[in-house]
């Protein structure tokens, strides 16, 4: 329901007041931009530090409250009898459904696929209550035996605090992303005490960009989290990990199966979670209940295999000392697989990292197992195995080898285990990726349509159309003679022509590579054919008004440079010709216009009670919402240059589907209409600027 024009300007009297506060505050400080981002992942990182620890509070508090305490989760399910195994992860997914159907939907699953939805589709924004709904329900699920992790939800918790920091602060969506970034880097690195591995986990997967702008403050706030966790927890790692070596250079081949066979194992764990969410998804039962299904198949599970309850650190640590026979590595393997599935698949809550890690713990040590048997003088303990596994799984998986050969290097803390580390980790994410494009976080995201990879190329491309690239075509007559086709296209730069009839329609195009073969029976044929002798027919054609997105896909599909340009009529009458570098080249000029007039809005931190950023004493920028006089009206019509000294520098539209005002930056033309809702950036003489705020 739109708001009233005095809850607007009441909301924003209020929010203008705070922001000129807080900028005043920052100027007596001197606090230049650099600092600022600074300042503020410090104080991500030290609330997602928190934030990771109060999440292993609350599940010790469940875990206690659901089996008792004095012994690991392993230990005491153990005791436990038959019906408690059921009724307690059972109870927990009755209590976690309406949890997270009624407050928090995106607390639901993994969590990491949210985050980068969050960062793709809405700039970072992250609904505060996530943080908190996130924290009980996974709390929840594991301290009643779900098969899940914790560290997704402190990824989620993290990011939540950043998102929510950045949106109280009113920073830009570029630096809200970061600050996202920042919180998941938090969250890992407090959850493994890792904080490289935190940084690297944040900057490969949340954004997908190793830019100096993004890591610099992600470092920080890494560091920051691991410094909390350490004090309040201690200085170990997470695992107990033995010592490794490498014990033959030989040794390095059986990694390089290891990594096939982890590869192997990443894929199975990708297909059946997605496929048992898709089979809980369709099953006609309340999403309430689904939870408590999921519960009750896990706890039958467990009455065979204690060890699929919970996060499985006790049973990882097992693996890694070579404690577990080769037959029960394998089974726990596609166990987790498949408990870890019905978790989450059902709707329970918690993430897929640390499963991937007991998976590949599991797979290593039974691989481990093999080739000591088979080559027992040049192979290490089935331990090596096991951890050099845990980072093959994770990184077939999540597709990330970097951040998984640094978690585990960071774990070790032994140089010894980076090599046949590198070797697996790498084989297993080209093995997988190369049979599954999709990771197991964008597999979810691509589910509904989401490309993470093509956010803003997509919205880019969309916004432009063929007419604004394309050119003239070189027409050629049906009836022209083979001697003055060769004549013409000797005399000219292009390599396609386009034959027209004599009513201007289009018939096809004849390419210099069709006309050479045929030279050399130029004397038999030159008075014989015509153009319309040579044309290739073709039904690749785009209309005016299509959008480059869509232009690209059919480059994309197609052997062919340039692409004719038809009248939509119908009649086929040809208006020019597009060409694919064309298109390129647009982009790339439109990329470097949003860029940089972004980088200048979010430079300029001079702002004032007024709004208005200020260049020099006279001279400033602002962001002023569309006065309803102007809606309707394209830039050309309201002539604000010549009326108002002032110019447009970027228009900024709001997403008709978007449920939450996310905007798209609009390039001004002189044709672009403005609508209701949209955000001018003007620059120009502060009187005029203050002069069109009041409008």
């Amino acid at each position: 329901m739109p708001e009233s024009s005095s809850q607007i300007s009441f909301r924003e009297r209020i929010v203008g007041l705070w922001r000129a506060v807080f900028i005043q505050r920052i100027e007596r400080m001197k606090m230049t931009e650099h600092t600022f981002t600074i300042l503020v992942s410090i104080l991500i990182g030290f609330l997602a530090g928190f934030g990771a620890i109060g999440v292993r509070f609350l599940i010790k508090i469940v875990e206690e409250i659901s089996f008792g305490s004095g012994m690991n989760i392993l230990e005491k399910a153990a005791l436990l009898p038959w019906y408690e195994k059921i009724i307690i992860p059972m109870i927990g997914g009755i209590i976690v459904g309406p949890l997270i159907y009624y407050f928090a939907k995106e607390a639901k699953g993994h969590g990491v696929p949210e985050v980068m939805e969050a960062v793709v589709l809405r700039d970072g924004v992250i609904r505060p209550r996530v943080a908190l709904i996130k924290a009980i329900a996974s709390s929840i699920s594991i301290g009643t035996g779900g098969s899940v992790g914790r560290e997704g939800p402190v990824v989620q918790i993290g990011s939540s605090i950043g998102s929510t920091i950045g949106q109280i602060l009113m920073v830009s969506g570029r630096r809200l992303r970061t600050f996202v970034a920042c919180g998941a880097a938090a969250g890992i690195a407090a959850a493994f005490n890792a904080p490289i591995a935190g940084a690297l986990f944040s900057v490969e997967i949340i954004l997908g960009d190793f830019g100096l702008t993004y890591f610099s403050p992600i470092v920080i706030s890494s560091v920051v989290a691991t410094v909390i966790s350490r004090h309040f927890m201690g200085d170990f790692a997470a695992f107990d990990v033995p010592t490794y070596r490498l014990v033959d250079p030989r040794e390095l081949i059986f990694y390089f199966g290891l990594g096939i066979f982890c590869g192997f194992v990443a894929l199975v764990f990708i297909k059946v979670l997605y496929f048992l969410e898709s089979y809980f998804e369709n099953l006609k039962l309340h999403e309430t209940i689904k939870p408590a299904i999921g519960g009750i198949v896990i706890g039958i599970m467990a009455l065979w295999i204690p060890h699929i309850f919970g996060v499985g650190y006790e049973s990882i640590n097992l693996a890694l000392n070579s404690n577990m026979a080769w037959s029960f590595l394998l089974l726990l393997t596609f166990a987790k697989v498949l408990a870890t599935s019905i978790t989450l698949g059902s709707g329970g809550s918690g993430g897929i990292f640390a499963p991937s890690l007991f998976i590949g713990a599991m797979a290593g040590g039974f691989f481990g197992n093999i080739v000591n048997i088979l080559a027992p003088n040049i192979t290490a303990s089935p331990g090596a195995y096991a951890l050099v596994g845990m980072g093959a799984v994770v990184s077939g998986a999540t597709h990330a080898p970097i951040t998984a050969i640094l978690i585990i290097f960071e774990l070790t803390n032994d140089y010894k285990i980076i090599l046949p580390l590198m070797i697996s980790c790498i084989i297993s994410t080209i093995f997988t990726s190369k049979l599954h494009k999709e990771s197991i976080y964008t597999l979810k995201l691509a589910l509904r349509g989401i490309n993470i990879f093509k956010g803003k190329e997509v919205n880019v491309l969309r916004k432009l159309s063929v007419k604004d690239v394309m050119e003239d075509a070189e027409v050629i007559p049906e009836d022209l003679s083979f001697n003055d086709l060769i004549d013409r296209i000797t005399a000219s730069k292009n390599t396609t022509f386009y034959v027209v009839d004599k009513g201007g329609r289009f018939l096809g195009t004849i390419h210099l590579k069709d006309i050479s073969g045929i030279l050399k029976d130029i004397e038999t044929l030159k008075d014989i054919l015509i153009a319309k002798d040579l044309v290739s027919g073709s039904n690749l054609f785009l209309y005016p008004d299509d959008n480059l997105d869509h232009a690209m896909h059919i480059f994309g599909n197609s052997n062919v440079e340039e692409i004719p340009v038809l009248d939509p009529s119908g009649e086929r009458k040809l208006l020019g010709k597009v060409r694919e570098n064309d298109i390129v080249e647009a982009y790339n000029k439109e990329i470097f216009k949003i860029d940089t007039l972004t980088e200048l809005s979010e430079g300029i931190g001079n702002i004032d009670k007024r709004g208005i950023e200020s260049f020099t004493d006279e001279f400033g920028l602002a962001e002023i919402s569309a006065p309803l006089t102007f809606v309707g009206k394209d830039l050309k019509e309201l002539s604000l240059r010549q009326r108002f000294g002032v110019q447009v520098l970027l228009v900024k539209k709001q997403m008709p589907e978007s449920k939450e005002s996310r905007y798209i930056d609009v390039v001004p033309k002189p044709d672009t209409l403005i609508e209701e809702n949209d955000i001018l950036v003007l620059a120009g003489p502060q009187k005029s600027l203050l002069q069109l705020r009041n409008l």
